[in-house]
């Protein structure tokens, strides 16, 4: 299933090079295990040695020059139909290569803009531009920014039933917690549970382990991204977990909110119920305005002036982000127009594309509110692959 995958992508991959009129995808790499372009689980799905070029061509063609030792590995892999050994230097083969199709649009991988098209090194491009030294083709090379971010972002059927599986095995974990929690346990007591749960399943995390999960619990809780500490979760608490699967090669994402009961309670205060459908409620009109087309910039306004507008501090983060191999997937995101994300927010939404939906705001005295939910993006808008939150869960 997983070369099945790859070949699909591949094939993918030639259409977008010809929307984009782009005439070959140049993927350059050496020791990648170790120092991995992001692009090779998806277009490659082994590591190779040697300097090696892989070649996606908008005719059709699929070439892999690589070190002659690395051929019979390559060939076992079986993801490319024409492979080239060579002994001394790649040099020659791919200039035979060039000088034989004579591409005018050299796609090469870096990125200003997204970390997952940004696969080359400096000292891999340096010695590309060597090789090239002398011929047309050096000034030919441009960023596969717009390949990667097609490719990454436009998920096949398959693709996305990985990630409903993802998911639904994410929810059940979820729901194991519920009947675990209870106040007078720690942040780390809870993350060891879902990590007990996860090794006993054969799972793999979605990112690192250091913070997957990631536990909050009270009104002094870490920030975003930080993993679990010794904080006890008391009565009156907001506890919210961010956690996430890798699960066939293909990623969750979640994140989920508990309120605990004092004891003369049988419901959650007022600011905390207004916090949690204020939350929720964004994430329903942020989901009502995706639809292809769309800015990402323009679904993140929707829910950040939303939770503003009713008196809570903007989230200090972007909506969502894409989600598929990793738990940080694409290139376009639902982020606002902040430096930081560059030209990433105003990237229009395309069919096919998985993003999460994760606003969050803070709640004076109990802590932080925060749902993760996951949609894919249809013909005429969009559609949940999560199950969404819709109520406060409350632990007595």
């Amino acid at each position: 299933m997983k070369n099945k995958i790859i070949l699909e992508k591949q094939q993918q991959a030639i259409s977008i090079l010809k929307e984009k009129n782009i005439d070959l995808w140049l993927i350059f790499v050496r020791e990648s295990s170790t120092m991995r372009d992001p692009i090779l689980e998806i277009i490659v799905g082994t590591n190779v040695t040697w300097q090696s070029a892989f070649l996606i061509n908008s005719n059709g063609d699929r070439t892999a020059i690589i070190g002659s030792l690395d051929v019979a590995n390559m060939k076992t892999v079986g993801t490319f139909e024409n492979i080239e050994g060579y002994v001394k230097s790649v040099r020659e083969p791919l200039l035979n290569y060039l000088n034989k199709y004579k591409p005018k649009k050299i796609a090469i991988n870096y990125s200003t803009n997204s970390n997952l098209a940004d696969g080359l090194t400096y000292g891999m491009f340096l010695i590309l531009n060597k090789m090239l030294e002398g011929t047309e083709f050096k000034e030919r090379l441009i960023s596969s920014e717009e390949i990667i971010s097609a490719l990454r972002g436009r998920k096949s059927k398959a693709e996305i039933e990985f990630i409903k599986s993802a998911i639904v095995e994410t929810e059940k974990i979820f729901d194991e917690v519920t009947k675990f929690l209870k106040a007078g346990l720690s942040e780390k007591d809870v993350a060891e549970f879902i990590l007990s749960k996860v090794e006993v399943k054969g799972f793999e995390l979605a990112w690192d382990k250091d913070h997957c999960p990631a536990v909050f619990t009270g009104p002094n809780s870490a920030g975003a991204h930080a993993g679990p500490t010794n904080s006890i979760i008391e009565k009156g608490h907001i506890l919210n977990i961010d956690f996430g699967i890798k699960y066939n090669g293909y990623c969750s994402d979640m994140q989920r909110t508990w309120y605990f009961l004092r004891d003369d309670e049988t419901e959650a205060p007022e600011n905390v119920k207004k916090g949690f459908e204020v939350l929720r409620d964004s994430i329903q009109k942020a989901k009502e305005k995706i639809k292809p087309g769309v800015a990402g910039c323009e679904v993140d306004d929707v829910s950040r002036n939303y939770i503003k507008e009713n008196g809570f501090d903007e989230y200090q983060h972007g909506l969502g982000h894409q989600l598929g191999r990793s738990a940080h997937d694409g290139g376009g995101g639902l982020f606002p127009r902040w430096e930081r994300y560059g030209n990433l927010p105003f990237l229009e939404i395309e069919v096919g594309q998985v993003f999460t939906i994760e606003p969050r705001l803070f709640v004076k005295d109990h802590g932080i509110v925060t749902m993760e939910e996951i949609i894919t993006v249809t013909e005429n808008g969009c559609e949940y692959l999560s199950h969404p939150q819709r109520e406060l869960w409350l632990i007595k």
